[in-house]
């Protein structure tokens, strides 16, 4: 997981970035908290119904989410979430960033991550 300032880089400038690597961007919007953080990336992943909207669910959605990159064919994604200061400060912050480090290492070279400090 990388993490940068977007007075470094622009969201734009990392798209293409990731798509001159050859691989897919997916944009997770800004959420304040982490009850709309975990809602923003199940919307954006499109996690199933029964998502449970807490820390362990976004674990095992993502681990379901690497394995359906790895088997759909396609070029391999790299996730660019952005993160508002405000939400920086909330523990659960940490956390997420372990479980989308945990995600990378499960995925292997399918799916990279990329939080942007907005």
């Amino acid at each position: 997981m990388k993490i940068y300032s977007a007075d470094t880089w622009t969201i734009e400038e990392l798209q293409a970035l990731a798509a001159d690597a050859g691989r897919r961007a997916v944009l997770i919007p800004a959420a304040d908290s982490k009850r709309a953080v975990l809602e923003t990336f199940a919307e954006t992943l499109d996690f199933p119904a029964d998502y449970g909207v807490n820390l362990d669910a976004l674990n095992d959605s993502l681990h379901d989410f690497a394995d359906a990159v790895a088997d759909d064919g396609q070029s391999p994604i790299t996730f660019i979430w952005e993160v508002p200061a405000v939400f920086r400060s909330d523990r659960s912050f940490g956390v997420i960033c372990e479980i989308l480090q945990d995600a990378e290492r499960y995925a292997g070279s399918n799916l990279a991550v990329i939080a942007v400090c907005l």
